[in-house]
């Protein structure tokens, strides 16, 4: 939904800069999946990176545009979070991804890309006109919600390799060892190493991004969004239980991939909780100052 104040960035709106990264996405995931089932190539290919990486140029252009409408990063609404994680996610591939050296990561990643950038674009509700900054004149309020949905990015990333995992797994469970991505899979041992670096590295940013959030909400408990709040504690527990139950074996290496694709989902599923009670609680401060500036008595 447009907003008066919308901002062109070379001639083009925030969401025409979106919607040209998707096409770059879309495209990318129909290349890959073409290369791996038709032409049977490797999918890691430096052009596949290169496409990938011309998404996330796009993708950083329209939501710059979008940030310069409040003055700081945009997560107001469902859509901008949304979009924020799936540029997370593709950060994460473009500079740590090539590390892996995970063939079908590529094709994995821009068909998540596509498949969330289509969802928050068709979807009207998920965008708001609202443009009021939302994060006031702290710049650690604003780091501490920018690092949460980085984490949110990585461990997208993370659902991504663990389904790798688990269709691996299931391949070789059933004997499937030719045709179809699974001469493209890396080893069991490999998607258990990345998985692992994955969820560490995913945590931290969270840690980090809590530890900010609390030292700075500690001063203004009036500020704290009570479900935001438990939303992200509960995730970040969730998270760091499914670390210790695979570090002291308790879980197998299946169990902790079908945990971490749980918890994601219900990582996005809080995102939904959290973008309603913002939407409530900036609908209570605007009646009361309507209220305030129309009683004579406040002033």
């Amino acid at each position: 939904m447009p907003s008066e104040t919308e901002i062109y960035l070379l001639g083009l709106r925030d969401k025409q800069w979106i919607w040209l990264a998707t096409v770059v996405f879309a495209s990318t995931f129909l290349l890959a999946s073409y290369s791996a089932l038709k032409l049977r190539r490797k999918t890691g290919r430096p052009y596949i990176v290169s496409l990938v990486s011309i998404g996330w140029i796009l993708q950083t252009l329209g939501l710059y545009a979008r940030g310069l409408q409040y003055g700081g990063c945009p997560l107001a609404n469902k859509f901008e979070l949304v979009q924020f994680m799936v540029w997370s996610t593709i950060a994460i591939y473009i500079f740590i991804g090539p590390a892996f050296r995970v063939s079908l990561l590529g094709l994995f990643t821009s068909g998540f890309a596509c498949v969330f950038s289509i969802l928050s674009m068709t979807v009207s509700s998920w965008d708001s006109a609202s443009r009021a900054a939302i994060f006031g004149d702290s710049p650690w309020i604003e780091a501490h919600a920018a690092l949460a949905l980085f984490s949110y990015g990585v461990f997208g990333l993370l659902s991504l390799t663990s389904a790798m995992y688990l269709m691996q797994s299931r391949s070789l469970k059933r004997k499937e060892v030719v045709g179809g991505l699974f001469p493209f899979m890396p080893s069991l041992v490999e998607l258990v190493s990345i998985n692992r670096r994955l969820l560490t590295m995913g945590w931290i940013i969270l840690t980090v991004s809590l530890g900010i959030g609390y030292k700075y909400f500690a001063l203004d408990t009036d500020s704290v969004m009570t479900i935001k709040l438990a939303a992200t504690i509960v995730i970040w527990l969730a998270y760091g239980i499914i670390f210790i139950l695979r570090a002291r074996r308790i879980f197998s290496s299946k169990r902790f991939s079908w945990a971490c694709i749980a918890v994601f989902i219900a990582a996005l599923l809080s995102l939904s909780v959290v973008t309603r009670n913002e939407k409530r609680e900036a609908s209570s401060a605007e009646s009361a100052s309507v209220s305030n500036y129309c009683d004579p008595r406040a002033s």
